[in-house]
């Protein structure tokens, strides 16, 4: 049980960001690609911020 709780904040980022893009999409569809992009870049860097501690 407490390694699905650990999931919960990754879940909750990824389908926050999903949302966000998705909603970019739906405005004008390069932009959707555009923040989804921006969004994977950031979380490559906090991962790697957190895997070089």
């Amino acid at each position: 049980m407490k390694f699905l709780a650990s999931l919960l904040p990754d879940a909750l980022m990824l389908a926050g960001s999903a949302g966000v893009s998705y909603g970019a999409w739906l405005i004008y569809e390069p932009a959707g690609y555009l923040v989804a992009g921006l969004l994977a870049l950031a979380a490559g860097v906090m991962c790697a911020r957190v895997v070089g501690k």
